[in-house]
Order: C-alpha cells, then sequence, then structure tokens
C-alpha cells in the first residue's frame, strides 16, 4: 500500500534540513530530521507540546547548536555567527523580554537600527491594526499585547523568511483574526517563506499550502495541504456481517457493525474501488479539515 510521504520535491528551498538532531541529555528532541519548505511556501508544521517544534525554530536561527546535521534558512547555514538571522522574521513561543521599561516607539526604534530593511510605515500600520499604542510601556502590556508587539517586530522589515512560534498564543479570538489577516497580506505584498509552529491546527487551515506533523523529534508526515485534503478521506459505507475487508491504509475505524465510518489515505477511486469489490456501499468520501487530518496522523502508530 502507498505510505503517507515524508519527502516535498521543490526547484527551491526556503528552509532546509538533512539529518538534524539534537539532544538534551538522553532526551532526543530532533532524530535525522529531514524538513523541507519550498520557497515561498506557507508550511504547517504541527504537533503535540514538547514534539521539538520550538526546538528546530532556535536551531534553525542559530540560537543553539544541532548535535548532528545540517540547517539552511534561504540559502544560508544557519550557526551561531548569527549570518542566517539577518533575513529571519522571528516570533518566539515566549513573550518574555529583556526591554521592559522602554516605551513601544523606543523598542521599534531601538530594532530598526539594526534592520537595513526596516519599514517604518508599515510598521506605523501594524501598529494600527493591532491596536497598539506606541507610549505605552513594555512591562505594562499584557500578555496578548505583547505578542502582537512581536508580530510587528517580525513583519516591519519584511524578511524573506518568517519563522512563527505558537504565533497566536494569548490572543483574543478578534485579535487572531486580525494577526491571520495581517499574515495573508503580508506574505501578498512581502513574498516569503513562512514557518509556523503549533499545536492550534484549524487557525491554519486557510493559510497552509504544506504540513509537516511531528511527533517526538522525527517527521512522520510531510506534503502538500493538497494532498493530504485529496488522499487522506473519511469515507462511510455498509457492509454484510460476513464480509472480508480489502486491504487498505486505514488510519482510523469507527462504527459497524454494518454502518463503517474509516479514515483511509490513498487515491479515492482506489480506496472506494477496492471497498466496492469486497461488497461494500459506499455512501460518501469525504475529506478530513487540517485539524482532524493532523489528529489522526499523530494517532497513527509507527510506520
Amino acid at each position: 500500500m502507498e505510505v503517507i510521504p515524508t519527502v516535498v520535491t521543490a526547484s527551491r528551498w526556503g528552509i532546509e534540513t538533512a539529518g538534524l538532531t539534537r539532544r538534551y541529555g538522553a532526551t532526543v528532541a530532533l532524530e535525522e530530521l529531514a524538513l523541507t519548505v519550498p520557497e515561498g511556501a506557507i508550511y504547517l508544521l504541527a504537533g503535540r507540546n514538547g514534539a521539538g517544534k520550538t526546538t528546530l525554530l532556535r536551531v534553525l536561527l542559530g540560537v543553539i547548536r544541532a548535535d548532528a546535521g545540517d540547517a539552511f534558512v534561504g540559502g544560508v547555514r544557519s550557526g551561531p555567527n548569527g549570518a542566517a538571522r539577518v533575513g529571519i522574521g522571528y516570533v518566539p513561543e515566549s513573550q518574555e523580554t529583556p526591554y521592559g521599561a522602554l516605551r513601544l516607539r523606543d523598542l521599534l526604534a531601538h530594532v530598526a537600527r539594526y534592520r537595513r530593511s526596516w519599514d517604518g510605515e508599515y510598521a506605523q500600520h501594524l501598529m494600527r491594526e493591532l491596536e497598539l499604542d506606541a507610549a505605552s510601556r513594555i512591562e505594562a502590556l499584557s500578555k496578548g499585547q505583547l505578542r502582537r508587539v512581536q508580530l510587528v517586530l517580525a513583519l516591519s522589515h519584511r524578511p524573506g523568511v518568517l519563522l512563527l512560534d505558537e504565533p497566536t498564543d494569548g490572543l483574543d479570538p478578534l485579535a487572531r483574526d486580525v494577526v491571520l489577516r495581517l499574515l495573508v497580506e503580508h506574505v501578498t505584498d512581502s513574498p516569503a517563506t513562512v514557518l509556523v509552529a503549533t499545536h492550534v491546527v484549524q487557525e491554519m487551515d486557510r493559510l497552509a499550502d504544506h504540513v509537516g506533523v511531528l511527533r517526538e523529534g522525527r517527521l512522520i508526515a510531510q506534503l502538500t495541504r493538497d494532498e493530504l485534503r485529496s488522499k487522506l478521506r473519511r469515507y462511510r459505507f455498509r457492509a454484510p456481517a460476513d464480509w472480508t475487508p480489502p486491504e487498505l491504509d486505514v488510519a482510523h475505524r469507527n462504527g459497524g457493525p454494518a454502518e463503517h465510518e474509516w479514515t483511509v489515505w490513498g487515491e479515492e477511486s482506489e480506496v472506494s474501488g477496492r471497498l466496492a469489490s469486497a461488497g461494500a456501499a459506499v455512501s460518501a468520501a469525504a475529506p478530513l479539515t487540517l485539524d482532524e487530518a493532523v489528529i489522526t496522523l499523530l494517532k497513527l502508530e509507527d510506520r
């Protein structure tokens, strides 16, 4: 049977890792990771807390070293010299900042000095859209406001690569909607390769065009969003009590004894044909939401 892919093909990579491994003592955070993000893609990296998402982003940023393997961002090798960091906009998982005593306008001015491509007008536009007051002191901002500040800092220099670690964490539903809209507008006006690491998958359903699923430091799936929608489907069918099921790549089974609901990986025509040949009557074959698909993949046993 067909195997769920972990290899993506593209002519140019925005982000690429090969054999990337990182350990913390006896704990393996990343295990021979071969993650490939096509240039200009919006790539969702999904996984549970502790799967290795934050570690990967910090390796790509050059903040921590890998124990083995290579990582490239925008064609530049990641490392402690920070060469790759120049072209990266980064939103960290934490909202902590060492600039608590500064006012927001002073923080923006400080960061702008180190970013040659800083777009002051765009920064002000983002400030207005995210309802941030330039006179506010950083230490007085809420968790959600700090997250919005981090997004302004990440986007305003219009980087070629965005690394976003739980970018909507701490935001209320209205603010989340604004942030997602701004991200869509940003990549439309300033094409960039975007890697979003999150466990809140449903928010990325309308944005992501590539998906990677990380479990315990290993990529268990890596494919385009279109391929995931077309090949991982939920089938509803009736089958006789004494039927012999066909050989299928079944990810989840539900229902029974006569009414069945299976989530199956494969071409719809082939899956429906095999079910019909075995005596089943298929009544529906529907794609999963992105959230449902990721949960299904994370529940799969090692393949």
